[in-house]
């Protein structure tokens, strides 16, 4: 494996995201890397193309890059820059083109190699890191918290998921609660159990907490 491109990688992504503060920095990026990186040896994938997709993966996201989104930009101007032939660059800018959760618009990834670097992604949604993401990026984005007045709104396609404001507590019933039944790996799965577990409890004393019954 070149892990030259790798730590090239690493670093690039640690200049673009050292200073966001909105659930999307550096070492949600580490984290996914590293998550992958288990997923794929579990699932016998292609280790440089899944931890370049997963290092490269928010670099053009539509929340955080829309004017590199489309055509993936800042990942395809790193990879050329570092000698990565085209085959590579095409399927890596297809991995990351498919991982983004869109609401009922969601895919699954064609290849094993996306489905490990996807399943990393959402790991990194739940669980105790996916709470504290939730509430950041609610944060950052000036969200109120709860509303007790506001209901969730589910099932909503791509556009609607992408243009939707709401509450952060609303977060977990529109996307956070269904991440466990869309993961595509047997690993994935396992962990997924026992954080969404951990999230349920956690909004079950966060409603109790809310209406004085503890």
């Amino acid at each position: 494996m070149d892990t030259g491109i790798i730590n090239a990688a690493i670093e690039f992504v640690k200049q673009i995201f050292e200073n966001d503060y909105s659930g999307h920095d550096y070492f949600h990026t580490l984290r996914v890397y590293k998550m992958a990186t288990d997923i794929a040896v579990q699932e016998n994938a292609d280790l440089l193309v899944v931890q370049l997709a997963a290092l490269l993966h928010d670099v053009d996201d539509r929340k955080l890059s829309p004017e590199t989104y489309t055509h993936k930009n800042k990942a395809v101007t790193f990879l050329r820059a570092h000698n990565a032939d085209e085959e590579l660059i095409e399927e890596i800018c297809n991995i990351i083109s498919e991982i983004s959760f869109r609401g009922s618009d969601s895919v699954v990834p064609e290849t094993i190699e996306g489905k490990c670097v996807q399943d990393a992604d959402r790991l990194d949604a739940i669980g105790a890191i996916g709470i504290a993401r939730a509430f950041s990026y609610g944060g950052n984005h000036n969200r109120v918290i709860h509303d007790p007045d506001i209901s969730p709104v589910l099932n909503m396609n791509g556009e609607e998921y992408y243009n939707h404001v709401s509450t952060t507590i609303n977060h977990f019933y529109e996307k956070l609660f269904s991440i466990g039944d869309r993961m595509n790996t047997f690993t994935a799965k396992k962990i997924a159990k026992h954080r969404e577990k951990y999230m349920r409890e956690f909004i079950s004393e966060f409603l109790d907490e809310w209406d004085g019954m503890r």
